[in-house]
């Protein structure tokens, strides 16, 4: 299958509510569509995730984060401006968009704006960002190739986007806007 036929399967499956995997950056990742109730909880049981740790949402262009970001002060801005496209994920003051299950117990909705051009062109091409996760059970290695998620979820994703890994050697920096404190290095 090529990368397009693979994106506009991965598109409709999120569409329908189907958790899919992908490579981002360091690491494979599975994603769905931030908006739909049924999606997140099927992601947190495929993870077998604590809905309290919350999850990723992860875009190809900061246009796409727009409605997450509508309230926030215009100095924090920069921070984001400057370190993506990239690897740093910012813990941002959430400001009543973001889902609860995406939340998870945080006061903030982690954001991410990849330099992965496949993660690029998926979010391009399902009209804004979607929710990335290790692809691993809660506790186990996320998983490096496509090889691996299969074995892992095999018939319980509804559609894999095969393709390299971005190059880098661990997944994102996690940040807090507010303080610039590292949550993960």
């Amino acid at each position: 299958m090529s990368d397009t036929a693979a994106i506009e399967t991965a598109v409709t499956a999120l569409r329908a509510g189907g958790v899919i995997a992908y490579p981002t950056e360091a690491v494979w990742g599975l994603g769905c569509d931030p908006d739909n109730d049924q999606a997140l909880a099927a992601l947190l049981r495929l993870k077998q995730r604590d809905p309290a740790k919350g999850m990723i949402l992860i875009a190809g262009d900061i246009a796409q984060l727009s409605p997450w970001l509508s309230d926030l002060p215009y100095a924090l801005h920069a921070p984001l401006v400057a370190s993506w496209p990239g690897p740093t994920t910012w813990l941002v003051p959430d400001n009543g968009r973001t889902h609860p299950l995406l939340r998870g117990g945080h006061d903030g909705v982690a954001l991410r704006v990849s330099d992965h051009p496949l993660v690029a062109e998926l979010c391009a091409a399902f009209g804004g960002p979607i929710v990335s996760t290790s692809a691993n059970h809660a506790g186990e290695p996320p998983a490096m190739t496509a090889d691996e998620v299969r074995q892992r979820f095999g018939t319980q994703l509804a559609a894999i986007v095969d393709g390299p890994l971005g190059g880098y050697e661990r997944p994102s920096t996690i940040r807090d806007l507010r303080s610039g404190r590292i949550l993960r290095a």
